[in-house]
């Protein structure tokens, strides 16, 4: 049975601390759940566009692989956090150093990894024994081309402010070949172009919300983005589905979903919720002022007359149709509809229902938000909006629980 604790919690928050770039001059810190974040919505992008004509069981599993294979890999990167990366990449070159580096991450990762399930830790093992292998596969060159896109956006920050860097013309050279080496997959030209597409302005675009903070008037160690915020929503709630027993793309759905959950702060910015409850029908308002936004500034970028497909399940994630991205609903006659949560867990579980959860996905929000404050208050920052904050989810899920296994309020009652 698979369980959800502290110390897997905390242990996908700390790429918020895990700095990038950091021997080069930077206009900003840059860290590691940024890039993951930015490289995941690649990795959606090119996932649908590349699955296109598969069918319903095949579409599936290469989502699970992509799924899976990038939080296996933000969990190693977690591990080996003071490797260079061109070190790396050397180390990797040498299957036989490459394995027992492998190992040690591996078994660094055990004791928190681990109770998600034998599945899933079993999953991991074989995904980086194919690495050790260089097994390429659909999934993996999609991981690859996300990530190179992604890394290839935050070199750019930087890029003029390091000119003197004998380093940069060689960075910049490697960027360029291995995205030119996957341009076979569908998308990925348009990704090596920039804003002068579609497809690209909206990758741009997204990476845009690194830049805003979240809880942007409290001071906090660490300061995290909207970015890196969606990302560790994204990966809790894909732990959060395996606890509770979802089938795959359930999971899936719900990993996207917390991905994208707060795209619209592209348009709207951080809007705490103090602000948004503060006032009678200001939530309405915010919420019909973010529905038109989106529409007019974010689905007019893709265009649905080229890319339909990713618009309507962006639209999906985002529960446009049903006036929220915290309604757990399913796709039924291509409509989305909203259903209970004793359904999604019952007659609904299945793939051929696309099912999304909404409570889950709004607890796994909270979550994160809990840890952005723990964090800080455990690092010294004292402030009442912290403490306010850490108590009110506290407070709230106190006596909730997702099944008899999965008790929300025993599992904040850990970080006491």
């Amino acid at each position: 049975m698979a369980s959800i604790r502290k110390g897997l919690l905390q242990l996908v928050f700390s790429g918020s601390f895990m700095k990038r770039w950091n021997d080069k001059m930077r206009p900003m810190e840059l860290v590691e759940v940024d890039k993951q974040a930015h490289k995941m919505i690649a990795a959606w992008l090119l996932f649908e566009l590349n699955s296109q004509g598969m069918s319903p069981e095949e579409k599936s599993a290469l989502g699970e692989d992509i799924v899976r294979g990038g939080i296996f890999d933000y969990l190693y990167r977690l591990v080996i956090t003071d490797i260079k990366p061109p070190i790396f990449y050397q180390i990797k070159a040498n299957p036989a150093h490459y394995e027992k580096l492998t190992a040690w991450v591996l078994n660094e990762l055990q004791p928190r990894v681990q109770p998600l399930g034998k599945d899933f830790w079993e999953a991991m093992g074989t995904h980086f024994e194919r690495q050790v292998r260089r097994d390429e596969s659909l999934a993996s060159r999609i991981l690859d081309a996300a990530h190179l896109f992604a890394s290839r956006w935050e070199f750019h920050l930087i890029r003029d402010l390091n000119q003197w860097d004998e380093e940069m013309d060689e960075i910049e050279e490697n960027f360029r070949q291995g995205l030119e080496a996957h341009l076979d997959l569908a998308g990925v030209r348009q990704l090596l172009e920039g804003p002068g597409t579609r497809l690209g302005k909206f990758a741009f675009m997204c990476g845009r919300l690194r830049f805003q903070k979240r809880w942007s008037q409290t001071p906090r160690i660490p300061e995290t983005s909207v970015l890196g915020h969606m990302f560790i929503v994204a990966c809790l709630a894909y732990f959060f589905s395996i606890a509770v027993g979802a089938c795959p793309v359930r999971r899936h759905n719900n990993f996207y979903a917390g991905l994208f959950h707060d795209i619209p702060e592209l348009l709207t910015r951080d809007i705490i919720s103090p602000v948004k409850s503060s006032v009678q029908g200001i939530g309405d308002l915010i919420r019909e002022y973010e529905g038109r936004e989106i529409e007019h500034r974010l689905f007019s970028i893709l265009d649905r007359s080229v890319y339909a497909d990713l618009v309507a399940r962006l639209s999906y994630f985002l529960g446009i149709e049903v006036g929220s991205e915290f309604e757990a609903t399913i796709l039924q006659d291509g409509a989305a509809r909203i259903v209970s949560w004793e359904q999604l867990q019952g007659v609904y579980n299945e793939d051929r229902f696309c099912p999304k959860d909404g409570r889950m996905l709004k607890i796994c929000d909270h979550l994160a938000a809990f840890l952005e404050a723990y964090t800080a208050l455990s690092n010294g920052i004292t402030n009442a909006h912290l403490q306010q904050a850490s108590w009110r989810i506290r407070n709230l899920y106190q006596n909730q629980s997702l099944t008899d296994e999965l008790h929300i309020g025993a599992l904040l009652a850990d970080f006491d």
